[in-house]
This record gives C-alpha cells, sequence and structure tokens, in this order.
C-alpha cells in the first residue's frame, strides 16, 4: 500500500475557491464571503484562507479593496503564461500605461456616455467629491481617480475593456501614486470634472475628447 498524500490546506481553499467561480455561484463584480466567514465555514486557518485571496489575486482574479472586502473582477481562473498576462513589470512605464489608456479609455468614455445612467453620473460626482477631498493624501486620491475611471469602464458595457483596464489599474497604482506626486493633483481634478460633465449632458464626443487629452496632458508630464 503507498503512502497515503496529505493534499495541503491552502490547495483545498483554493480548490473550493476555483469551483464557486466556477460554477457561478460568486459572480464577477460582486464581493466573495469575508475572511471570517470563509475561515468558519471551512474550518481552517485565517493563513490558509488569505494564501488562497493571495493566489487569486496575482493571477486577476480577486481584488481586495481596504475597508470594502474581497471582489471577484474575472472568473478566469486557469494561470496564463506571463507572456500573455500583464504583469506589474509591462506598468512600470508610465508612458505606456498612459499611451494604452489614451487609446481604450477614449472609446470607452465614449460608450460610458452613450450607456449614461443618473447613477453613473452621481457615482463620477461622488468619487471628484472624494478628490478635491483627497489632495493632501495621495494614496486616498488614487483610489478615488482609479474608481472614477474603473465607474466609466463598467459603464461601456464592454467586458473587454472593463476586464483589460481593471488589470491595468491593479498593477498600475504604485506608479500612479509616484505620478501623482511628480504632477499634483490639480490637472486630474480639472480634466475629471470636464469628463464627468461630458457624460452629465450626453455629449460622448465631447467625453471621448476629454479623456484622451487628460491621458496626453499625463504623458507630456511624464515625457518632461
Amino acid at each position: 500500500m503507498g503512502k497515503i498524500v496529505h493534499q495541503n490546506i491552502t490547495q483545498q481553499v483554493i480548490a473550493y475557491m476555483k469551483s464557486n467561480i466556477e460554477s457561478g455561484n460568486w459572480k464577477v463584480g460582486e464581493k466573495i464571503p469575508s475572511e471570517n466567514e470563509l475561515t468558519s465555514e471551512l474550518g481552517v486557518s485565517r493563513s490558509s484562507i488569505r494564501q488562497a485571496v493571495s493566489h487569486f489575486a496575482g493571477i486577476g482574479v480577486l481584488e481586495s479593496v481596504h475597508g470594502k472586502g474581497t471582489f471577484l473582477v474575472d472568473d478566469e481562473v486557469e494561470e496564463q503564461s506571463t507572456d500573455n498576462r500583464i504583469t506589474a513589470e509591462d506598468c512600470k512605464n508610465a508612458e505606456k500605461v498612459l499611451e494604452f489608456r489614451r487609446i481604450v479609455e477614449s472609446e470607452a468614455c465614449y460608450l460610458a456616455t452613450v450607456n449614461r445612467t443618473p447613477e453613473l453620473v452621481k457615482r463620477l460626482r461622488r468619487y471628484l467629491d472624494m478628490m478635491k477631498e483627497s489632495r493632501e493624501d495621495i494614496e486616498k486620491f488614487v483610489t478615488a481617480d482609479i474608481s472614477f475611471h474603473r465607474a466609466i469602464c463598467h459603464a461601456s458595457g464592454n467586458p473587454l475593456l472593463e476586464k483589460s483596464l481593471n488589470r491595468i489599474f491593479q498593477e498600475n497604482k504604485k506608479s500612479q501614486m509616484l505620478t501623482r506626486r511628480i504632477l499634483g493633483e490639480q490637472d486630474g481634478i480639472s480634466y475629471h470634472e470636464q469628463i464627468a460633465e461630458a457624460i452629465e449632458q450626453g455629449d460622448a464626443d465631447r467625453a471621448r475628447s476629454c479623456m484622451y487629452e487628460h491621458m496626453q496632458n499625463g504623458i507630456n508630464n511624464v515625457q518632461k
């Protein structure tokens, strides 16, 4: 009789999470059960839960938001070759990231304006207010900034746009904080106000143009 192999607890937790994702029990955009809930339900340590969450965060499936919980941002649970996956290394070049965002987010902004709802406008105004209130707190400012852009990407109604940009935002947050320290916050607030206004007024061409100018301004400043 061969030796009995005891499967690693963390691997069992990973398998459990994978099953919930693949079955559709956990849906993209929704918050998964809390660390306490998973610890109680599975009867395992917090460490095992955290390692499993880190595994899925590492492949862009889960994202933890401070004070809010952990969210499912992608349901593709199989690890991809790093040659085909956006990585933190790819996002180190701020100019290249802004070039990508200039191309993709401009069109996402156009679509979001076409699909706009009163709720989208309220969310954009709320995030803009948060940016204004957090001028002296770079981390909070960048978090509100990213939330503003994520709301637009979601409102585009195109999951390919949303997923690719969410990956960029996830890998690029530290770089954005550094860039914001260099550039300051005033330009960011001004462009966000113009974008929110264009979306609210239903002017899709202007919204797209404002987003393009916003990204190009960032490129110009980085090049300086």
